[in-house]
Parts: C-alpha cells; structure tokens; sequence
C-alpha cells in the first residue's frame, strides 16, 4: 500500500522511525518531510502536502504527525476529500477505518510512543471501512456539505 506521511519537528523523531518501519513492512512511503530537524518550521507544510497525496492518489492512506497531532488534524482536513482523524490508540484508528472511512491518521508525537504508533498505523492500514449503510450514509451528508454547503433535512 502506498502511505504518504507528513509531520513537523515536534513528532520528527516518530515520523523516521515509522517511515522506516512502514518501509520493513513493504509499504511503498512517500515521505513529504520533514527531510531534516528544524524547530522553526510549520506543519501546515509537510501535513498538507501528505494529504494532497492521498487526496490525488486512489485507495492510498496518509499519517500525519506533529506534537499533539491536533493542528495536523484539522489541517489535513482542509484537503478536499480527505477526512482525517486524530487516534491515540489502535481501536480509535480501527473506528476511524470501520465507521468513517478515514484516509489519514493523526498522531502526537509527544503523547504517542513508537510501539504504540506503530500499533495504531498498523489497524488503521489494516482495517477496511465496513460498507455499512449507515455510515456510508453519513459519510456522503458530510461530503455534500464539503461540495456545496447542503445540509440534510434530518439530523
């Protein structure tokens, strides 16, 4: 599977170790850096570029990471079609897969310890999204709402 990964200085040490794991694992990654350590730079910069490459590039996934893994959250967000979800252990990344059809995980890095993140990248890489009607159904309210501001009569 293709994975494109994006972080800042604040999870660069996480960010190496799972870019390597993901690589061991027989992922194809696309690393959008940071390539080095700066503590001055931004993750809107590497975080977004990761979702635009999932965004661009069918039945990829994507792992954000930044320092609580909030900020680059809401920024992968921003991407048309992507929804992204902050996890911070493997059964939210399994419900971010199963119900929500999350193409993008984000971590904390400093909340979130390698072997833990590479338990949650692993269930969510490994979680199909269910299918269910239900969460499908609530999935395309939030895409038409994304396209052009429809909101359903019902709630």
């Amino acid at each position: 599977m293709r994975v494109h990964v994006g972080g800042d200085h604040a999870a660069y040490e996480l960010q190496r170790a799972l870019v390597t794991w993901l690589e061991q694992e027989g992922h194809d990654v696309v690393d959008h850096g940071p390539a080095t350590y700066d503590e001055l730079d931004d993750y809107p910069v590497c975080v977004l570029r990761a979702a635009q490459g999932v965004a661009a590039d069918a039945g990829s996934l994507g792992v954000v990471l930044g320092g609580s893994g909030n900020g680059e959250q809401m920024a992968a967000n921003k991407v048309r079609g992507v929804r992204a979800a902050l996890c911070y252990n493997a059964e939210l990344a399994q419900l971010a897969r199963q119900h929500n059809d999350a193409q993008v995980v984000s971590l904390g890095g400093r909340f979130t310890a390698v072997e833990e993140a590479k338990a949650i990248v692993k269930v969510f890489l490994d979680t199909p999204f269910s299918g269910v009607q239900r969460h499908q159904r609530r999935i395309d309210m939030v895409n038409a709402y994304e396209a052009d501001g429809t909101l359903p009569a019902r709630g």
